[in-house]
């Protein structure tokens, strides 16, 4: 394990008992959350994208602001749904971001999760067509913005310009160079791993997989790295592929802690049904730090990847979150090989 970064869905709600009870409360605290997880070592800031939800949505403004307000640690999200974007509106605000941050942008997309509303993305304007294959119009989206990050021309220049062109065919401005190897694809199984590797993407595995073979959770997905990394050399890449795996971790150290997660020292994992079909949803670790440790030794998925998302309840505010994340970088992730 190499990095360790925190993964923030951003919920808010005006409940009394949440510490974020409104949009602007989410996004200002996920700011400031950046910058003392930055502070205490943390190595990554992700952020989920959900729509038609008291969740956090669009990501760039969010990490500009935090690329910013930061100078080391990386930012990403977990993940933007493809169904969504327009390829090329993304290459700018991508392009943008990455170039306010020096480098430091690492972008999880994804075909998507279960939404809200129905079929949002046809409120955003994208229509899959008479199949309703949106997890093809997903990969396109992804194929096309691939190809625009990569910096190549492709736009006919207007002879008669407003302002001078360089020579030749124009690509979307601005331009980060480097950024086509920080895409990450959210692989919920074996399969999709594989098809991540031969695109060249990083791989982005979460605490939940849409597949079920009967074995333990952390295992499958260790399996699913291991054909994400055989692909990967199959197909030839010249460059080494990253791997992050999420992971809800929290070490009880206080009454507080305990009165928060210390009934989750019990979970196992679940198996439900997504989409339509079986899924395993890993565990929850909640322990004293000397027992994580141990049981965190011996998932295979976290030995396998090298960064670890841990997710966090946001809603419990900026001081709360910090000192989880200080407590996992201090207490427990140097007996685990990181730094």
């Amino acid at each position: 394990m190499k990095k360790i970064g925190f993964l923030n869905f951003g919920h808010w709600t005006p409940s009394p008992q949440s510490a974020v009870k409104t949009g602007a409360d989410a996004l200002l605290q996920s700011i400031d959350l950046a910058v003392a997880a930055e502070e205490v070592g943390v190595d990554g800031a992700y952020f989920r994208v959900h729509h038609f939800a008291r969740q956090l949505a669009s990501p760039f403004p969010l990490l500009a602001a935090i690329g910013a307000r930061t100078s080391r640690i990386e930012i990403g999200t977990g993940v933007i749904d493809m169904r969504y974007e327009n390829p090329l509106y993304m290459a700018e605000d991508a392009g943008a971001a990455d170039l306010i941050s020096g480098g430091r942008l690492q972008l999880g997309i994804s075909r998507g999760s279960p939404e809200q509303v129905i079929d949002g993305y046809r409120y955003f304007g994208y229509d899959p067509g008479p199949e309703n294959d949106h997890a093809a119009m997903a990969r396109e989206h992804t194929r096309r913005f691939l190809e625009v990050i990569e910096g190549e021309g492709f736009a006919e220049p207007n002879p008669r310009p407003m302002f001078p062109n360089p020579p030749g065919l124009l690509r979307v401005e601005p331009y980060s160079a480097g950024l086509r190897e920080r895409i990450w694809w959210g692989a919920g199984s074996r399969a999709t791993a594989e098809w991540a590797a031969e695109q060249g993407m990083n791989l982005m595995s979460s605490t939940l997989l849409t597949e079920d073979t009967g074995v333990p959770f952390h295992q499958l997905q260790a399996e699913q790295i291991q054909r994400f990394r055989d692909a990967w050399k199959s197909a030839g890449h010249d460059w080494e592929p990253r791997v992050s795996v999420s992971r809800s971790i929290f070490p009880i150290v206080s009454d507080l802690d305990r009165a928060y997660f210390g009934s989750e020292s019990r979970s196992q994992d679940q198996v439900g049904f997504l989409d339509g079909g079986a899924a395993r949803f890993g565990k929850t670790y909640a322990d004293v730090p000397e027992r994580l440790i141990k049981a965190l030794a011996e998932d295979e998925a976290i030995a396998a990847a090298d960064t670890l998302l841990l997710t966090i309840p946001n809603q419990l505010g900026v001081a709360y979150n910090t000192h989880v994340l200080e407590t996992v970088v201090k207490d427990i992730a140097p007996a685990l090989g990181w730094r």
